[in-house]
């Protein structure tokens, strides 16, 4: 009988995942935006070169920017332009999806952070969310959890083991 292969946690039109947005927020309500690149900038996606860490969302004159994602610049880009892999960057979003994030980070304590950026067909996608920041022992909490949760599974495949 021949093994499947696994599956990996993300298919192949994941870009890249924030990872350090799930560590420092508890993400709410998410919204699929598309982002406004240039060439060079696709280029670079392709080869995954981008980090979303510091990055998030900016509502401004009833538009949406994305601030802190960098986009490295590949060696072979052309050189007749300056790639400046930091600049701010448009989403595309519906005037009522807008409103909402509008809305969500007026309240006291939440901020909105790019969670995830993916293929979809040819194009571009960032998952934006509504994010409130976690405390020190709300990290404690969640990494307390995945011990346990990661233990019971050790302890459940030992026992079957028998």
């Amino acid at each position: 009988m021949r093994l499947m292969a696994k599956k990996h946690k993300h298919d192949d039109s994941t870009i890249v995942v924030n990872k350090k947005a799930r560590h420092d927020y508890f993400l709410n309500d998410s919204v699929e935006a598309g982002i406004v690149l240039t060439g060079w900038e696709v280029k670079s996606l392709r080869k995954k070169k981008i980090q979303l860490v510091d990055s998030h969302v900016i509502i401004k004159d009833g538009e949406a920017w994305l601030l802190g994602a960098q986009i490295v610049p590949l060696a072979t880009a052309s050189t007749h332009f300056v790639a400046d892999p930091t600049r701010t960057r448009k989403l595309l979003l519906h005037r009522k999806e807008i409103a909402k994030i509008f809305s969500g980070v007026n309240q006291k304590g939440y901020t909105c952070v790019c969670s995830k950026m993916y293929w979809k067909g040819h194009l571009v996608k960032c998952q934006i969310a509504l994010a409130k920041g976690k405390h020190e022992y709300d990290k404690r909490a969640v990494e307390k959890e995945r011990e346990w949760n990661l233990d019971k599974r050790r302890a459940m495949s030992h026992s079957n083991r028998s």
